[in-house]
């Protein structure tokens, strides 16, 4: 396990890759001057407004609203609940403070990767819009750029990464992990019903996938929230102390204590830096992949909705679950991932805690698999083009083998005995690549994003200054070179 933990903290998530998220959302935030804090409150009218399911006009699978939920669920998920306890236990409560200065950042992040995939998506032979990292990247760098070469570099290292956490999934680990430990079932007997609730799920494909998600989201995250807040005001007198060790820990490392074997202030930035990463997504590229598909009549609008995910998921979701897990005393138990979350709970609303948890677990779950098995189907389509005459019954084959590499991790794990913290490890290898690639993309883009940006504030902001030749979408420029 200690060759595992240097191969993922020391050379994938090393302190450059570190470096270069930082340096991304620092550019972005002087770039746009802080507009992810100027226009946060433009950003939460703008998400209210697509609450409803038909959302805006302009082409699009889905709507707007249906977007958000499925990358919500597929955000806001087992990361907040087993990943965040995972940050704690091995990097001690100073990965909180990283967490949250990706929080901070994240969002800009975010804003920039979906805007660009919204404008550089394609449309495929039924006329359906798709696009993602792929697609900007081959679009935006490859045509555009004339950077070709770099572009086919950048494709293969992210899809290459991508398709590692295919294979290397944690979500149905931790989702069987909760639910076996609570109520004493054998653990891959719930991973087998589980992957079979999954496959009910996405068997409608993603506008089936994103009415069901438009419908559970909202709940599954208020039910959520509801019971962290409870905890954390019946021990409010512990968060001044909670708050005094994080900070003191994310600068001067944290000592061993009752089950914490300790954590040095590099482990808390990596651990952290991680964590966030594959708890809000910012920089992955995952989300953008389903918000490329939602109606949508300039690219910034679905930009917007991005400042308001990564806010949720880690400035409220994600802290509600470090406050529980710090107030109540646990982070020093020696316990990690789903099992340190819900004895926080536990220890806070007695056995009714863990029982309100593993429902919230497996809620949360059920959409984030779903969600990553659109964001892989948008890869899939990517990768075939639209000339390809087996393109669906390869896409057939992908639903129906797609549940299997999270039941088979379960089954792995229960039989070599493997702990929480060893499986989320492999979700760590998995997103360090396709993080790598999508953000050199976005710094290379940001011209890019800073024109649409620019041209939202003219047209819906400001409402002056409008450019009527500039194409707000890359599809658009197409069809002005072959008039």
């Amino acid at each position: 396990m200690n060759l595992l933990q240097t191969i993922v903290y020391d050379y994938l998530w090393g302190i450059p890759l570190v470096i270069l998220i930082l340096t991304t959302g620092i550019y972005l935030t002087l770039k746009t001057k802080f507009y992810q804090f100027r226009k946060f409150k433009h950003s939460i009218k703008t998400t209210f407004k697509n609450l409803k399911v038909d959302g805006e006009k302009g082409d699009g699978v889905i709507s707007p609203f249906e977007a958000l939920s499925v990358a919500l669920g597929a955000t806001i998920g087992v990361g907040n609940i087993g990943g965040v306890a995972t940050a704690i236990a091995f990097g001690g409560p100073g990965a909180i403070f990283w967490l949250w200065i990706a929080g901070l950042l994240g969002p800009i992040i975010k804003m920039a990767e979906i805007t660009l995939a919204v404008h550089y998506r394609s449309k495929d032979n039924k006329d359906e819009a798709y696009g993602g990292p792929t697609y900007y990247i081959s679009r935006g760098l490859g045509k555009e750029r004339k950077l070709k070469k770099l572009s086919k570099v950048l494709n293969f290292i992210f899809i290459s990464g991508f398709a590692t956490g295919f294979f290397l999934t944690v979500q149905n680990y931790t989702i069987s992990e909760a639910i076996s430990t609570t109520f004493n079932f054998n653990i891959v007997l719930v991973s087998g019903i589980f992957t079979i609730l999954l496959y009910m799920i996405i068997a409608g494909g993603l506008s089936s996938l994103a009415k069901y998600a438009a419908k559970l989201v909202p709940f599954m995250v208020i039910f959520y929230m509801a019971g962290g807040l409870f905890i954390i005001f019946k021990n409010i007198n512990m968060v001044p102390e909670s708050i005094r060790i994080i900070f003191d820990s994310a600068f001067n490392g944290t000592a061993a204590t009752g089950g914490f074997v300790g954590a040095t202030v590099a482990k808390a930035i990596k651990v952290g830096m991680s964590r966030a990463v594959f708890s809000n997504e910012a920089g992955w590229g995952s989300s953008p992949m389903v918000h490329a598909s939602a109606r949508t009549d300039h690219p910034v609008k679905q930009g917007l909705l991005g400042v308001f995910e990564v806010f949720m998921d880690t400035i409220v979701i994600l802290t509600i679950t470090a406050l529980v897990i710090m107030v109540t005393g646990e982070w020093s138990s020696g316990l990690d991932g789903a099992a340190l979350t819900l004895s926080a709970f536990e220890s806070g609303l007695g056995e009714v805690g863990r029982v309100i948890l593993t429902i919230g677990i497996f809620l949360f779950g059920l959409t984030t698999v779903s969600g990553i098995y659109a964001q892989i189907e948008v890869l899939l389509r990517y990768m075939l083009g639209k000339k390809s005459k087996k393109k669906e019954k390869i896409l057939t084959v992908y639903k129906w083998f797609y549940p299997l590499p999270g039941f088979l991790m379960v089954v792995i794990a229960a039989y070599y005995g493997m702990p929480g913290i060893q499986v989320w490890l492999f979700a760590d290898m998995s997103t360090a690549l396709p993080i790598f690639a999508n953000v050199v993309a976005l710094l290379l883009l940001s011209p890019k994003f800073l024109e649409l940006l620019k041209d939202y504030n003219s047209r819906y902001i400001q409402k002056k200054n409008i450019d009527s030749s500039f194409n707000v979408f890359f599809e658009d420029k197409k069809e002005s070179i072959k008039k």
